[in-house]
Formats: structure tokens, sequence, C-alpha cells
């Protein structure tokens, strides 16, 4: 238990800790206070988010390289997963829409853009594995590509995507995840180490603890979650935002506050192999696994099958954010300048999305 005091005493994300139960008082004391209960639901999401990703990086430090890898690309993004399933058995198809293209964009975009900038305002010019690099885009490409063409041809044709063809194609992504741990946590684990962190198990906590905090925390995100997501509405309209620009920037930037922690400190310690192993994996997981598990379990929890047509503004900035990625790293190099273009485009997205929603 010492340990956890420690850690919560050292992490200033996890000093917010103390707001995590306001979203379900006030829910429960003014449940017409919509706009207030969804603020403080963002409020308690943040320290949640770091507490998952730290219990799980200490799980991992004591399963070994294997199991602790598999762990971590399975809950690396598990907040926007459990605000996904909410909203999912709550039939707010076009929020979860906006939850994953705009988690693949935000992670692609602007933490790699801010750990360029971060980085680069503290070392001239940082170097990292393009080799490694340009796999990662490459299985984020692949990823993307699964979502935006059939998404683009139905839009063409102007037909609706059948569920029994999202239903293929969720299962073809899943099977590329799969393939895709085989391959980077086996056969070539040794090509993708640089881009990840191990803790040492000396220093771990107990592996007891570790799973208690993160079954714990799981627990507290999806009752978050819930109530998060039925204020959503009437938040929305008193905010003046709208399902898609929430789960696009919002859900996306709060669910990934863990994420972005680590992957800017790793940055501004000249660690860039580090930082775009997290964001550019972590769009990858968005895409091969947590939409096609959305779809699956829509089958069963939603109240009809969810599709994976996505309106054609999600699908031009999930591919502009891609080739973007691809561009800027090519090289191997990076500086402050790049960061602050890539961030300027996820701006321009943003912006965009606010003030010209999806019909």
């Amino acid at each position: 238990m010492s340990r956890l005091t420690e850690a919560l005493r050292h992490n200033r994300i996890l000093w917010l800790m103390p707001a995590v139960p306001l979203p379900l008082a006030a829910e429960a004391l003014a449940p017409g206070a919509h706009t207030l209960v969804f603020l403080l639901s963002i409020l308690a999401i943040v320290p949640l988010a770091a507490l998952l990703s730290l219990a799980t990086e200490q799980v991992a430090a004591r399963t070994g390289d294997t199991i602790g890898g598999l762990l971590n690309a399975t809950l690396g993004n598990l907040t926007e997963l459990l605000i996904a399933l909410a909203a999912l058995q709550a039939g707010e198809y076009l929020l979860v829409k906006a939850t994953i293209a705009g988690a693949i964009v935000t992670n692609t975009l602007f933490m790699t853009g801010m750990c360029f900038l971060l980085g680069g305002l503290r070392h001239q010019v940082q170097d990292f594995n393009s080799a490694s690099t340009r796999l990662q885009v490459a299985l984020l490409f692949l990823a993307a590509f699964g979502l935006v063409v059939p998404s683009t041809l139905a839009d063409m044709d102007q037909q609706t995507l059948p569920s029994s063809l999202s239903l293929a194609i969720a299962l073809i992504l899943l099977a590329a995840y799969g393939f895709s741990l085989v391959f980077t946590l086996g056969t070539h684990r040794t090509y993708f180490a640089a881009a990840g962190h191990e803790a040492d198990a000396a220093e771990a906590w107990p592996l007891g603890l570790a799973i208690a905090v993160l079954l714990g925390a799981t627990v507290v995100v999806a009752l978050v979650s819930e109530v998060f997501v039925a204020s959503l509405t009437g938040a929305a309209s008193g905010l003046g935002l709208t399902p898609a620009f929430v789960g696009f920037v919002v859900v996306a930037i709060v669910g990934a506050a863990a994420e972005m922690t680590a992957a800017f400190s790793a940055a501004r310690r000249n660690r860039l192999d580090l930082s775009l192993g997290i964001s550019f994996g972590s769009a990858a997981q968005i895409a091969l696994f947590v939409a096609p598990v959305l779809v699956l379990l829509s089958h069963v929890m939603g109240p009809s099958p969810m599709s994976l047509q996505f309106w054609p503004g999600a699908v031009a900035m999930i591919f502009i954010a891609t080739l973007t990625a691809a561009l800027t790293t090519a090289s191997g190099h990076s500086a402050w300048f790049i960061g602050l273009l890539m961030v300027m485009v996820y701006a321009i997205f943003g912006a965009t999305l606010f003030i010209l929603p999806p019909a």
C-alpha cells in the first residue's frame, strides 16, 4: 500500500483523485444539472485514466515481456473503450464513431505533434528509429485503410454499409491485430525494443495490489462513463457542442491524458522512440482492436448492430492524419516546428468539426 501512496504523491495527475466521486454525487443530488455533471465527469476521468495506465505498467513489470506487452496493448485504450461501451448501450452511435475517429486522429497528430514540439524545445534536433517507426506507421495505415475504404465506397454509391460487411471487416481487423502482436511481441520483439519501456520488477508494486487497483479503477471508470454519456445530450446543447465534437476532441484527449503525459515526458527526456511507440501504437490499437470489438458488441449490447461507416469528414481526417504521420516521420529526425505544424493540422480539424458538424 505504501507503493500506491508514493505513486499518488509523486504523480500530479493523480492529485485529482478527490474529484472522482463528484460526478456521481452531482448526478444523484442534481440529475438535471447536465452541464455540471458533464464537466465533473471529464475532471474525474483524467486521474482515473492515469491510474489505469500506471496499474497496467505495474502488472506488466511483474508478468514479463510477452504477457506484459499484451496487457499494455489490450488495456492501453481502456478508458476510451469504456466510454464508447456506455455510449453503445445508449444507442449514441455517432458519439461512438466520433470517439473512434477522434482517438486515431488525436493520437496520430496531436500527441505526436506535441511530442515533437516539447522535445524540440529542449533538444534542437531529435533522432528516432525510422525503420521501427515506418513499421508502426504502416500498421496504422493498414488499420485506417480497413475503416476508411468501406465508408468511402458506400458514400460514393450512396448506400448504407451492410452490417454483415462491417462484421466481416471487424473480424479481419481483429485478426490483423492478433498477428501484429505475434510480430511485435514474438518473432521480432527485439526489433521493437526501442519503442517500449519496462519498469524494474524490483521496484514494481506487488502483483495483487496492481491487479486490485486495475480492477477497481476499471469499475469506477465504467460508472463515471455511464454518468458522462447520460449527461452528454443536455450538456452538449447547453455548451453548444455536438456529440461528434465531444467524441472526436473531448473524449479523445481526456481518455488519452495518461498516455499523453508519459509520451510528452519521454520526448522531453530525448526518448522519442518511446513517445512514438505510445502515440502510433495507441492509434493502431483503436483501429485494430477497439473499433472491431465495439462492432461485435453492438450485436449484443446495442439497440441495433453498429456499422463501420463513418461520415465523409471523418474519413478524410483519418486519411490525412495517417498521411501526415508518414511524411513527417520518414526522415528519422524531428524538430519543434514539425510538431507545431502537426498540432495546427489537428487544430484545423477541431475548428472545422466545431463550426461545421456532420449532418
